[in-house]
């Protein structure tokens, strides 16, 4: 029988949301989480991106830059609830610091440009919420905005999202006119005096009572389509009750079949306390979602998020300060106090916890302890890196980390003074700590430093930093894309014989193995595909999975210019063993030098990184943009007229990118804008292949 203090320590954990803020860049991500703390009383003065007094994008680049880098936990209480949130950055470069914020997150507010409606970047974070299955309600934003249109925007929801739009309010006003919201459920106004914080809610404005009729009509028919009680009291009523339409949206938001939708100015503070409201009417608490699986070993072991449970936690970032380490937490199960020792799952180190601090962006409060559903910053760990499980020492736990995406371009970094070369790998080593999606390496021919990340901003972030916080003079090359090497055309039936003696036990192995392109097919890993068609037990089943290492190990480096190989299907066709001189080993060895072998004799492409490139210009200059998108090998998709300007969508190289922002203001004076969204990898024409290989 459960005690009183379990029972209390449940009815917390349904106060508290984990909720992520998620949007395009320039959506107004930052400014509706500003809003937010503004109106929960968290701070007394409103933060502006534009002024740079913002509370979230702390960071001295952020504030000249004008977007979100680094994302940034704050918490909040409203009504009894707190809000624990996450700012995350919208700009394709940082999409990995998304996926980590995601991965321990229980919710999200997907914020959308009542102008723009749904951007690339936009489709791009939704589609990384649905691999996570976070649920989440949508905030069509700045309808204050010539253009501004909610219906547009929902439509571009409905179609490019392919998700049910169930909206729950209609905007008062249109453009500079925009005073206030009518609540469908409540069917009443929510109207903002200029200048005031708080809304006033009165009786739906007579012009709009018939519009707010119909749009509840259509709200109660998609939410009985889709919610069987719901269904139910339709059929009974021909109508729904507000209590059963809060319930079914509750249902709807948290299975992912419908998302509900709000609207409002959050630069004007319009629109905020009714999304907090939704937050904290239908996105989840940690009591409301699944426990947490991890694995031991070969075992599969859940967590519930019980306060009382053995402690278990995901480490997902990781940030060196002027106070020290600092390594955000998202609390899964059990409880953290201050000087407790804990367990990095991973590593197998033990870590001592000296501190628990409640974070609001780059400022902290102290707390004793944090507790099953908590997001909190500790200090004292040594060495966790992001995606590390933090568990008790008795109670051993793994956590699936976030997965980290494979860098797409690289540049050579040295420090000017040869002095300062070590003090500068010391800077790298530590950021590619904080950033997994940041790799380092020395080239074995050049002897050069590389740096690789995910797009030019990132690299020309980083080294940025190394610059202001260690006071380092760093040289940065031109960057590089990385290339990929995929089949064409393939082999069957490649014999390799692998028979090495020189006293004592031999090695032998032979294996027979057929190599095809592999297609991407659903749920079929897109890189590589192995399978074994042996009979008769002439290549037992633990040397199949030897061979199989080794094929992955030659993926490494292709025939081409020793960049790694995708898209390759390899079938083990035959072998034959010896009864002393076989071993796993061996067969691991002829894996490797028999696909080595086929990828020579097979036909061969490079691929190249593409993004599909979004450009925002005037009128007038779309003759000039479309010529040098041409230029740059670019394939244009679509073009349309949105809000008085021309918007190009276009599949361009990502290496013919560099140094386009440049280009494109000089071209539309300053009046031009761009976003890229990563597509994958394309073969590349043969000037750029032989000057790779």
């Amino acid at each position: 029988m459960r005690t009183h203090q379990h029972r209390s320590l449940d009815a917390a954990l349904d106060t508290v949301r984990n909720i992520g803020i998620l949007a395009h860049v320039d959506a107004g991500k930052t400014t509706v989480t500003e809003r937010i703390l503004y109106t929960t009383g968290t701070t007394h003065k409103r933060g502006e991106v534009h002024d740079g007094t913002t509370i979230t994008d702390f960071d001295s680049q952020e504030r000249d830059r004008g977007i979100t880098i680094f994302a940034a936990a704050v918490s909040c209480t409203w009504a009894g609830h707190r809000v624990n949130l996450i700012d995350t950055p919208g700009h394709v470069d940082f999409a990995d610091e998304v996926e980590r914020s995601l991965r321990v997150l229980d919710g999200a507010i997907a914020v959308f440009d009542a102008v723009a409606g749904v951007e690339p970047q936009s489709e791009s974070v939704w589609h990384q919420a649905d691999r996570h299955a976070v649920p989440r309600i949508a905030f069509v934003n700045k309808l204050d905005r010539a253009g501004a249109d909610l219906d547009t925007a929902v439509a571009s929801i409905r179609d490019r999202l392919r998700t049910v739009p169930l909206v729950v309010q209609l905007p008062i006003g249109s453009e500079d006119a925009f005073r206030g919201v009518v609540d469908l459920l409540r069917m009443r106004a929510l109207v903002w005096a200029d200048g005031a914080d708080t809304c006033e809610e009165c009786e739906v404005p007579a012009e709009l009572r018939e519009e707010a009729a119909r749009h509840r009509r259509l709200l109660e028919e998609a939410v009985a389509e889709l919610h069987p009680a719901a269904l139910e009291e339709f059929c009974v009523r021909s109508a729904l009750s507000e209590a059963t339409l809060t319930a079914a949206l509750r249902d709807l938001t948290r299975t992912g079949e419908g998302v509900v939708v709000l609207c409002g100015s959050a630069y004007r503070n319009r629109g905020v306390e009714p999304l907090l409201e939704a937050v904290v009417a239908y996105l989840p608490s940690p009591a409301d979602v699944p426990p947490v699986r991890g694995t031991f070993g070969d075992e599969v072991r859940e967590r519930a998020a019980d306060p009382a449970g053995p402690f278990a936690a995901l480490a997902f970032k990781v940030n060196a300060t002027a106070t020290g380490r600092l390594t955000y937490l998202r609390v899964y199960s059990g409880t953290l106090e201050k000087g407790q020792t804990v367990l990095d799952a991973g590593t197998g180190r033990r870590e001592r916890v000296g501190r628990i601090l409640r974070v609001q962006a780059d400022r902290h409060v102290d707390v004793d302890a944090a507790v099953a559903g908590d997001i909190v910053a500790v200090i004292g760990p040594k060495s966790v890196r992001p995606g590390a499980t933090l568990c008790a020492p008795d109670a051993p736990l793994v956590l699936e980390p976030p997965s980290v995406a494979d860098p797409v371009v690289s540049v050579a970094v040295e420090a000017r003074r040869s002095t300062d070369t070590e003090r500068l790998m010391a800077a790298l080593v530590r950021l590619a700590e904080e950033d997994p999606s940041l790799v380092v390496r020395t080239d074995a021919e050049t002897g050069q430093t590389v740096l690789s990340g995910m797009g030019e901003l990132h690299l020309e972030v980083a080294a940025e930093k190394i610059r202001r916080d260690q006071g380092l003079d760093v040289r940065v090359g031109r960057p590089q894309v990385a290339h990929r090497e995929t089949l064409v055309r393939g082999v069957s039936g490649l014999v390799y014989r692998h028979v090495k003696q020189d006293g004592g036990a031999g090695q032998f192995a032979h294996v027979v193995i057929d190599v095809e392109p592999l297609e991407a097919d659903a749920g079929e890993d897109a890189v590589f595909a192995f399978h074994s068609a042996v009979v008769g037990g002439r290549v037992p089943a633990e040397y199949a999975r030897a061979v199989e290492a080794g094929c992955r190990d030659a993926l490494a480096e292709g025939p081409l210019g020793g960049h790694p190989v995708t898209g390759v299907r390899v079938t083990l066709t035959d072998g034959a063993t010896h009864p002393k001189d076989s071993s796993e080993m061996a067969f691991r060895t002829a894996g490797r030098f028999a696909l080595r072998e086929a990828l020579r004799a097979s036909a061969m492409v490079l691929l190249e990184p593409v993004v599909e490139v979004t450009v925002t210009v005037p009128d007038d200059a779309v003759g000039g943009v479309l010529g040098d998108l041409a230029a740059r090998r670019g394939r244009v998709s679509g073009s349309t007229t949105r809000g008085g300007a021309a918007v190009v969508t276009a599949t361009v190289p990502l290496a013919e990118l560099f140094g386009y922002a440049t280009r494109l203001r000089s071209r539309t004076q300053g009046r031009g804008t761009f976003t890229t969204r990563a597509t994958g990898y394309a073969p590349a024409p043969a000037a750029v292949a032989g000057g790779t290989a």
